[in-house]
């Protein structure tokens, strides 16, 4: 067990140190978030107010070409493609991970007619789940299968997460992949808990998902971004065929042509502000080496298993390479566990029905964060100092 002064000593060592300087935290906060909604990159700031002060402020209409506003759905797809293992002209950014899923999903579906089984997990975040129901309703005559069952011969695709977004456990992406598309089925994935957390390669994969707000820190609401295998850009189809994804926008043709390649998986018009604060974002992630993320992530997750030790039920599995960069625990009444925790500066979340969350952001969490954030839990746990009934006062967002 680690005591604190080896914990600033393995942080004055980390290679990835320089990074923390380039987040914005608040004094006192340990922030074990970054699985909901990552910290504050510093140049944000300044990269927004170009794009509303300079861009649009002095070029108005006219920073669609100037300021290249139109092209940022593909300049940053681009930019992104690295970071879960793609190629350039493979991801387009834009939507939301809801909107995205449901073109992932309609997209494979229609290229398997002939199979009308839909392949989810019922454990899978709620959005995936309603998503693949309600495109299942819209089509009808589909049968939506839980992946618990483990058939995929009569399956048109499968939509899975990489990491469960409750427990942090990790699926393994090459084998599972490659079972479904023996089966005949189409792959797809959700990454919305792996990417900027680990290293992710989704390239043998159909399709997949994820957002930007997660550890990739692009802010609320940011973006979505989607992967379609140019093995599937010619056949493709986007059930959502708004104008951007037509072949010429601004030939204004009364009938939808798609356009070629990832563009066609364009719907309208890009959020430019938002995709604004994800340039900048992207600005960080494209200096980071993802292995020594890993590595730091597994090691961080660790250190806190160890230093709750069985004061909580893990629900998180306790073999490192099994999870993500989150660790989550059992209490019955961890909504106000959580309350208590956060008013001392340890942020987490919880989820319903009973599981403490923690995601460790490698970027800037460091050894003495976890060890503060570790003895400040068992301090609560230990004082009971969450059944103050402020603590219970259930918020809008857990």
């Amino acid at each position: 067990m680690l005591d604190r002064d080896r914990c600033l000593a393995l942080d004055a060592a980390d290679p990835l140190r320089e990074f923390r300087d380039e987040f914005v935290l608040p004094e006192g906060t340990v922030y074990l978030v970054g699985n909901s909604l990552g910290a504050l990159p510093r140049r944000t700031a300044e990269r927004v107010r170009r794009a509303v002060e300079d861009e649009w402020g002095r070029e108005l209409v006219g920073g669609w070409n100037a300021a290249g506003w139109y092209t940022q759905p593909l300049t940053l797809g681009d930019r992104l493609a690295p970071l879960i293992g793609a190629g350039p002209g493979q991801v387009v950014v834009g939507n939301s991970t809801s909107i995205a899923i449901h073109q992932a999903v309609a997209a494979a579906s229609r290229l398997r007619p002939e199979r009308r089984v839909i392949v989810s997990d019922v454990r899978n975040f709620p959005t995936d789940h309603y998503m693949v129901q309600g495109l299942a309703g819209l089509l009808g005559g589909y049968e939506v299968r839980d992946v618990a069952e483990g058939r995929f011969d009569d399956a048109a695709v499968v939509l899975l997460a990489e990491v469960d977004y409750r427990t942090g456990a990790r699926q393994d992406v090459p084998s599972v992949t490659e079972r479904v598309q023996a089966a005949g089925a189409l792959m797809v994935w959700d990454l919305c808990h792996s990417v900027g957390a680990m290293e992710v390669d989704v390239s043998r994969a159909d399709f997949a998902v994820g957002c930007t707000y997660k550890y990739l820190s692009g802010g609320p609401g940011a973006p979505a971004f989607l992967y379609v295998n140019p093995r599937h850009h010619a056949a493709a189809e986007n059930v959502l065929s708004g104008w951007h994804g037509h072949a010429e926008p601004f030939a204004f043709e009364p009938v939808y042509r798609p356009a070629e390649g990832i563009r066609r998986f364009a719907v309208g018009t890009p959020h430019v502000l938002s995709l604004a604060a994800l340039e900048a974002a992207l600005d960080v992630w494209e200096r980071v080496p993802m292995d020594l993320v890993r590595a730091k992530s597994m090691a961080l997750t660790s250190l806190f298993i160890d230093l709750v030790g069985d004061a909580l039920k893990l629900a998180a599995p306790a073999d490192a390479a099994a999870r993500g960069s989150q660790v989550s625990f059992h209490h019955p009444d961890g909504y106000p566990v959580m309350r208590a925790l956060i008013e001392r500066g340890v942020h987490g979340d919880f989820r319903a029905p009973d599981l403490l969350r923690f995601g460790f952001a490698p970027l800037y969490i460091g050894y003495a964060d976890v060890y503060d954030a570790a003895l400040t839990l068992l301090e609560v746990l230990d004082k009971e100092l969450w059944r103050d009934e402020r603590h219970a006062r259930r918020l809008a967002v857990t």
